[in-house]
């Protein structure tokens, strides 16, 4: 008898349905499984045996043929088992013959006691089953609350086989397990960190909030203890509120790498990602035989730091290069191609020199100006260049450290501002082809759309060119930070005030890289 259940693999973060077509045979017994399958699939065998026995079932002594089209795609992983069982009590009538699974999506690895285990990617492949026109989709309990984050799409958990066969037969039915979007709405926002711990550092803080509100990247400069990291991890805490879309994609790619938390079905803030220095490149933006997201991808619609940002090998921060402008990285192996977003505000923090106080007005560099220069000297033109800003911050006094800060604000009120400037953008940008989201997305042409300069402000630019000697690139960033300060002003137009501003806040390299 032939018989055909349904099932999803992965690519990436991208899921693709799966076809378990099965075929028994009445004559001698034997199980063949084809349809480029890797050697975790092939040892589905043995537990889908096992597991069909202990689950109270009798395995048909027949040949059973099983095919997982399309047989021209790589099939990978454990998440077949589930499926694989299913076509074959089908087609052997445990599970009635009546019984339609043309629209049932089945993932989920099996024990050899019956029972369903968890699998990376459900996520994932939920979304390809309801984009594939499933109505129904069956994933592991451990699995369940975080598919259903998908609408459109009822989901079942199963706890094992048995539990399946019976709701397939209409003898006992499963619940729906559903996604509670307030919890979700009511999480948004919940960081342990607060900008109101940070005591002085005022033109830091400002810089911070410039570049939260037009998604900038920003490099802080400074001695040891001045508070880098310390503003570094309260940055996603005045961001956006994560949008429920952001988070299903964020979420997909932690899926797939196996990083969620434990409990955890749906991110519900920011990710922040800070690596050791001693990583590699393909850490980073992500790689191996199976290619698997790195870093880079982790930190999508968040924070990515890098701490002592010159202990970074040169090949780790050159491999920043295109997805700080791609926003998105494509790894190709001879088997095909995978595409990780990686759409993240990149932190670098670094102390002036080795010993980290050169220009200290107290302590004493022990470094050699050739060290100094050597060191400065490992961040590269062009990664300084996709720096939209950089900021000095100096050491702290006795007062500044010891008297309560007036100045400083909770989280909450900077990320009111923050969110105003870019529904400002937003409602700026509407009608138009160009789909970005923050300012430090503006391409040429945007810029040229976008960023409209009064009379002085163009004077001001002008003459900075002129003696900063900047770049194309350096031009561009200068007015893409002017138009976010504008729009935290709401502004249409840039001003003097905006222009002079956002030449303040890129003005380090030419202290410290000449």
């Amino acid at each position: 008898m032939l018989s055909a259940s349904y099932s999803a693999g992965l690519c990436g973060i991208d899921g693709f349905p799966v076809t378990v077509e099965c075929n028994q045979r009445n004559n001698l017994g034997g199980f063949e499984l084809v349809g480029l399958p890797d050697m975790a699939v092939k040892e589905a065998k043995e537990r889908v045996k096992t597991a069909c026995q202990n689950s109270g079932y009798p395995f048909p002594y027949s040949r059973i043929t099983v095919n997982l089209a399309p047989a021209d795609r790589k099939k990978e992983g454990s998440a077949f088992d589930a499926a694989i069982l299913t076509a074959i009590f089908h087609s052997s009538g445990i599970i009635r013959r009546d019984v339609s699974l043309e629209k049932r999506c089945i993932v989920g690895e099996l024990s050899l006691s019956g029972e369903l285990r968890g699998i990376r990617g459900i996520l994932c492949m939920c979304v390809a089953a309801k984009e594939n026109g499933f109505t129904e989709f069956f994933a592991p309990v451990e699995n369940a609350v975080e598919a259903a984050a998908v609408e459109g799409i009822t989901v079942y958990a199963v706890p094992n086989m048995r539990a399946l066969v019976m709701h397939l037969n209409g003898e006992q039915a499963l619940s729906p397990v559903l996604c509670d979007r307030t919890a979700f709405a009511e999480a948004t926002n919940r960081y342990p960190a607060d900008f109101i711990d940070v005591r002085g550092q005022a033109m830091a803080k400002r810089a911070m909030e410039i570049a939260a509100a037009g998604g900038h990247n920003i490099l802080l400069i400074g001695p040891p203890g001045t508070g880098k990291s310390m503003l570094a991890k309260r940055l996603p805490s005045i961001l956006p509120p994560l949008t429920f879309a952001e988070a299903i994609e964020t979420t997909k790619v932690h899926s797939v790498a196996g990083t969620l938390p434990e409990g955890v079905s749906l991110l519900s803030v920011r990710p922040f990602r800070s690596p050791h220095h001693t990583m590699s490149p393909v850490s980073l933006v992500g790689g191996g035989i199976n290619p698997q997201p790195g870093e880079v991808s982790l930190a999508d619609n968040g924070v990515l730091f890098l701490d002592e940002l010159p202990e970074f090998p040169k090949q780790v921060t050159d491999a920043l290069r295109q997805p700080l402008e791609d926003r998105k990285v494509t790894i190709t192996r001879a088997n095909g191609r995978v595409t990780f977003p990686c759409s993240f505000m990149l932190v670098g923090a670094m102390n002036p020199c080795r010993c980290g106080y050169f220009g200290h007005p107290t302590r004493k560099c022990t470094c050699r100006p050739e060290d100094v220069k050597r060191y400065i000297s490992r961040i590269s033109g062009p990664m300084l260049d996709r720096m939209d800003i950089q900021i000095e911050l100096p050491s702290l006094s006795y007062e500044e450290i010891s008297a309560p800060d007036t100045s400083s604000q909770k989280s909450e009120v900077i990320r009111a501002r923050v969110t105003a400037a870019r529904e400002f953008a937003r409602r700026r940008m509407q009608g138009s082809e160009k789909t970005v989201f923050c300012n430090a997305q503006l391409d040429a042409a945007g810029i040229h759309e976008f960023c409209t300069l009064d009379t002085d402000a163009t004077a001001l630019l002008r003459a900075a060119y002129d003696r900063m000697g900047l770049s194309a690139r350096g031009y561009d960033r200068v007015l893409r930070v002017a138009r976010t300060i504008a729009d935290l002003a709401s502004s249409d137009l840039i001003k003097a005030p905006h222009v002079a501003e956002a030449i303040q806040l890129r003005s380090l390299d030419r202290k410290y890289w000449g």
